[in-house]
């Protein structure tokens, strides 16, 4: 596998692992007190929309594991993990475009969500032109 492979699964592999984590506060902890404070929700609200977060969150996973046997199949068969990736990746940058022209104040959480998959784009981008 060339090194700008390596360094395109790096923050896959990260993307991934934050989307785990994401999947974990929406599916399985959404309703507690410091889950609800990342999300700027009340406990009354958080009530009321546990079935869209549990369901976004399982989102979430879905696409950490695309990216994740992505990843895994870089090497043995490099087409294939480069698709998957990049349906992972591309996915999360997706979403977190979303976010942002959705809400402008939610830039922040849309750069958190977006970054890595974007990074990992463009080093997919440069390891398909190298």
């Amino acid at each position: 596998m060339d090194a700008l492979l390596v360094a395109a699964a790096v923050p896959a592999v990260l993307a991934a692992l934050l989307h785990v984590y994401i999947f974990v506060l929406e599916s399985l902890r959404w309703e507690e007190r410091a889950t609800r404070r990342t999300f700027g929700t009340t406990a009354e609200q958080a009530a009321a929309t546990r079935e869209m977060a549990y369901n976004q969150g399982f989102y979430n996973l879905f696409l950490a594991v695309v990216t994740l046997v992505g990843v895994a199949l870089l090497g043995p068969v490099r087409e294939a993990g480069v698709a998957l990736v990049v349906a992972g990746t591309g996915s999360m940058l997706a979403a977190a475009l979303v976010l942002i022209t959705s809400d402008r104040t939610k830039a922040r959480p849309a750069a958190v969500q977006g970054t890595l998959p974007a990074v990992a784009l463009v080093l997919l981008a440069l390891a398909a032109v190298g």
